[in-house]
C-alpha cells in the first residue's frame, strides 16, 4: 500500500497525486476526468474516466463427448454464480443429444439465452441488469412460493390429495430460479462495492442474505420431498391412518408457521418473534416423538407407509429446525453495527 501526502491547493482544497503505474495502467492524461467514490468504510475509490463501465465477463467451457449431462450442468451454474455473463460451450467432438438437453435445461434454470448453436458450440448468455435488481424483493418472492408450498403440502398430507402434491412439486424449480439469481447477485455484490452500492447492501448484509437464501431453498426442497412421498403413496394405494395424519397436520402447521414467522422476523428485525420461535422448538420436538411412536406401533399401516411417514416427519422436523436458524442468525443480525 502506498502513502501519499496531502498537500494544500489554494485556500480550502486538498490533494493528493495519483501513483504512477495506476495512472499508466489507465492510460489516464492530464484533463481527463476521473470518478471518485466513498465507500462504506469512508475509504475513497478512484475509477479511471468518467463512468466506470463494468466489462463483461467471458469464459469458454471444453465438453468431453463422454462428459455426463450433471457434470456439464454443475460447471455452467459454477460459472454463472461466479458472475460470468456469457458461457460459450465448445464441444471436443459433438454434442451428444442429452448433453443439448441439459444445456438448454440448466440455460432455462439460470435464465440464460442460447445466442448460438452448433453441433459444436453453444453460447448461453444472461440479459439481466444486475444493479437494478432488488435483494429483498427478490427473497421475499421466493419465500412466498416457499411458505405456499409448505401450507399446500400440509393440506395435500391432511386429505392425502396427490394433485395437490404434484402442483407443490412443480413449484420447487421456481425456488430454485430465485435461489441461483440471489446467489449470483450476492456473490458479485461482495466483491464489488459499487454493485453492493446500487443495490443497498452492506458487506454483512451479503453474507446474512445468503445465509437466509440457502435456508429458505432447503425449506423448499423439503416441501418437495414431502409431496413426492405423498404421490408415491397415492401411487402405490398405502393411506395413513387419519390418527397419525391429525397429528402430522398439527406439526407441520406448527412448523411452517414458525418458519414463516422467521423469515418476516428478519427483516424487521423482531428479536421477541424470534425467541418465541427458538423457545417453541420443544413443542415441535414433542409432537415429533409422538408421531414416531406412533407410527410404529400402528399395526395396520404397511412397511411402504411407515417409511413415508418417517421420511414425512424428517422434512417437516427439518423445516422447523430452519425457522430456528433463521431466529438465530436475525438475533445477531439485529446487533450488527452499520458503518
Amino acid at each position: 500500500m502506498e502513502q501519499r501526502k496531502v498537500m494544500s491547493l489554494g485556500r480550502s482544497s486538498l490533494v493528493i497525486s495519483l501513483p504512477k503505474h495506476w495512472v499508466k495502467l489507465n492510460n489516464v492524461k492530464r484533463g481527463d476526468v476521473v470518478s471518485l467514490e466513498v465507500q462504506r468504510d469512508r475509504s475513497l475509490t478512484v475509477f479511471a474516466g468518467a463512468e466506470r463501465k463494468k466489462e463483461e465477463r467471458k469464459i469458454t467451457l471444453y465438453i468431453d463427448p463422454n462428459e455426463t449431462e450433471a457434470s456439464i450442468a454443475r460447471s455452467i451454474i459454477a460459472c454463472y454464480l461466479n458472475g460470468y455473463s456469457s458461457v460459450r460451450l465448445a464441444s471436443r467432438k459433438i454434442f451428444s443429444a442429452a448433453q443439448q438437453k441439459a444445456i438448454r435445461r440448466i440455460a432455462g434454470v439460470l435464465y440464460l439465452r442460447i445466442m448460438e448453436a452448433d453441433a459444436k458450440n453453444m453460447q448461453i448468455t444472461t440479459l439481466i441488469d444486475e444493479s437494478k435488481a432488488s435483494i429483498v424483493s427478490g427473497v421475499h418472492r421466493m419465500h412466498l412460493i416457499t411458505v405456499s408450498m409448505c401450507r399446500d403440502v400440509c393440506d395435500s398430507l391432511k386429505d392425502q390429495n396427490a394433485a395437490l402434491a404434484r402442483a407443490v412439486y412443480s413449484l420447487d424449480d421456481d425456488v430454485d430460479h430465485f435461489c441461483f439469481f440471489l446467489l449470483r447477485l450476492l456473490r458479485s455484490a461482495a466483491i464489488d462495492p459499487v454493485l453492493a452500492k446500487q443495490i443497498n447492501l452492506d458487506p454483512i448484509d451479503c453474507l446474512d442474505h445468503q445465509t437466509l437464501v440457502y435456508r429458505i431453498e432447503h425449506v423448499a426442497d423439503h416441501a418437495a420431498n414431502i409431496a413426492k412421498h405423498i404421490i408415491m403413496l397415492n401411487g402405490s394405494q398405502q393411506k395413513i391412518p387419519d390418527s397419525l395424519l391429525k397429528l402430522m397436520f398439527a406439526f407441520g402447521n406448527d412448523a411452517v408457521d414458525s418458519y414463516d414467522k422467521a423469515v418476516n422476523s428478519f427483516f424487521s428485525k423482531d428479536v421477541t418473534s424470534c425467541n418465541e420461535i427458538i423457545e417453541r422448538e420443544e413443542e415441535i420436538e414433542k409432537l415429533d416423538r409422538e408421531i414416531a411412536s406412533q407410527s410404529f406401533l400402528t399395526p395396520q399401516m404397511s412397511a411402504v407407509a411407515v417409511c413415508a411417514v418417517c421420511s414425512i416427519r424428517d422434512s417437516i422436523k427439518r423445516i422447523a429446525d430452519w425457522a430456528a436458524e433463521i431466529a438465530e442468525s436475525t438475533i445477531l443480525r439485529s446487533y450488527e453495527e452499520k458503518s
